[in-house]
């Protein structure tokens, strides 16, 4: 495949000019190739092209609750939003909190071969935030991630052991922040208070911990301190906490929930300041029926790039590089894979973005089992018109 006359970003690079792949990987890339005429040709026409996008944070619903999403459903979404790579939470049914159920996710995705699945492994044994013996069987690097998002593991003694068997075996923590003796009463203590006690406890053992959909000013100005001491703490933010407040959304029900503006504020200028690592987007499919019953969550694959593009480029708050880093380059780094940028070598999983593209989010268009979001209707800038994963091209209407 060659492609042509088209935008090349990634974190770095900026330029108009031509990319080639060969098989899975790409294989050359500059402002004018020579002409190879066994390629297939494309005409960019102006389009910007960018190394595709990588999630840490997504809700696949797969095994049990696969009425919401499932991983075929669940990846095509992903594709359908420029997203080759997933990190999966283990909240499913049953809780991810074996490696043989990590490794029928693994072989199940390998099998669709539609993007590359990285299945989380639960902190403590079905979330109860109890019993997390069976961490201390892992092998050093054996699983990248362990997290019990959906609710924190609010025993401080059972979390300082799990915080040790990590360091230990090189595993990062993703830190769900929520002190449940709170939730009912203030979120944003909730959230406050278990980070600063997570933060106290990396101090005090080490390793690498990962803070999940941070939201409030607090969270993310403690995150923020910690970095500048020298300690191994990192964030993601998602798309809709940097987009809308609680008012703007009708209190829409997503945990963490929508902020004020002085929180998006601060979000924004944790963005720019480098002290958020990644825009996440914590998709979480649900039916009508359960949102209207109360569940927290919405879906977020299909509108991340052009959310994050409306409210962070096109203001002049961040550039599109930075933009790359945070949904490709850096997430890709941390799930140890060869994408993320445009490289010769590296993985031709790429997305190819219309920047002058306005539209209105269609639910009739979604590829998610789930229409579970308050942005429907709204009208957004940016639209991924193809995805490519491993030289194979996805285009969308």
């Amino acid at each position: 495949m060659w492609i042509k006359n088209i935008r090349l970003v990634d974190s770095v690079l900026d330029f108009f000019g031509e990319i080639k792949i060969g098989g899975s990987q790409i294989i050359a890339l500059g402002e004018q190739l020579s002409s190879d005429s066994d390629a297939l040709s494309f005409e960019g026409n102006g389009l910007a092209l960018l190394p595709a996008f990588t999630d840490l944070h997504v809700h696949f619903r797969d095994p049990g609750l696969t009425h919401k999403e499932d991983l075929q459903t669940g990846s095509m979404a992903a594709l359908h939003g420029g997203y080759t790579a997933v990190n999966l939470m283990p909240n499913t049914r049953p809780i991810i909190s074996s490696m043989e159920l990590v490794e029928d996710v693994h072989q199940r995705a390998k099998a669709l071969d539609l993007v590359t699945v990285n299945q989380t492994l639960s902190m403590t044994k079905n979330l109860h935030g109890i019993d997390y013996q069976y961490l201390e069987q892992l092998e050093p690097n054996q699983v990248l991630f362990v997290t019990d998002d959906g609710s924190g593991v609010n025993n401080d003694e059972v979390m300082e052991q799990i915080f040790k068997i990590c360091k230990e075996k090189n595993i990062t923590i993703m830190s769900h922040a929520e002190d449940a003796r709170y939730s009912k009463i203030d979120m944003r203590i909730a959230e406050n208070n278990m980070t600063f006690r997570d933060i106290e406890l990396l101090k005090k053992i080490g390793g690498h911990l990962h803070f999940c959909h941070v939201s409030t000013k607090e969270a993310i100005e403690a995150i923020r301190a910690a970095q500048k001491e020298g300690y191994n703490v990192t964030c993601e933010v998602t798309p809709h906490h940097i987009f809308a407040t609680g008012e703007e959304v009708n209190h829409y029900r997503v945990n963490p929930p929508f902020r004020e503006k002085e929180d998006i504020d601060a979000l924004i200028a944790a963005i720019q300041d480098g002290t958020v690592a990644a825009i996440a987007t914590d998709h979480a499919p649900h039916t009508a029926e359960e949102k209207q019953a109360g569940a927290p969550g919405m879906m977020g694959l299909e509108l991340a790039f052009s959310i994050c593009y409306m409210t962070l480029v096109k203001p002049g708050h961040i550039t599109l590089n930075r933009l790359v880093e945070l949904l490709s380059t850096t997430p890709s780094q941390m799930m140890k894979l060869n994408k993320g940028s445009l490289e010769v070598g590296k993985d031709a999983d790429l997305v190819i973005v219309d920047l002058d593209k306005k539209w209105t989010v269609d639910p009739k268009q979604f590829l998610s089992k789930s229409q579970n979001s308050p942005f429907i209707g709204r009208e957004l800038d940016g639209k991924i018109v193809a995805t490519i994963r491993k030289g194979k091209l996805y285009r969308w209407n």
